[in-house]
């Protein structure tokens, strides 16, 4: 499966001063990791951000979201968020720092 190139890029320049960051092929995707935890990443045209189990109720609250599940089993205190979601730089950003703040509270890999 391919990845949104472009909406990978927008992510790249949000993460180019976080600690500790990496990139890695998953999902079919790319994902983005801060320490070794995985923050947030890009599948087709989604974004997949790791918010936390106390958070993800209310994430799915948000518009333009939904689980993350691409094998049947919904990954809990993950979200998929369709294009529309993250059209305008401050929505990207806002995304970007939920799943940075969330994966920076987990303990380095």
């Amino acid at each position: 499966m391919a990845y949104n190139q472009q909406l990978t890029e927008r992510i790249r320049d949000l993460l180019k001063e976080k600690p500790g960051l990496s990139e890695k092929k998953m999902f079919g995707g790319i994902g983005f990791l801060t320490m070794g935890n995985m923050a947030c990443g890009v599948l087709n045209n989604d974004l997949i951000v790791r918010v936390g189990p106390e958070n993800y109720n209310d994430s799915l609250k948000l518009p333009n979201t939904r689980p993350f599940d691409i094998t049947g089993r919904p990954m809990k205190g993950w979200v998929m968020v369709s294009s529309k979601g993250y059209q305008t730089n401050k929505d990207l950003d806002a995304w970007v720092e939920r799943g940075v703040t969330f994966s920076l509270t987990l303990p380095a890999k």
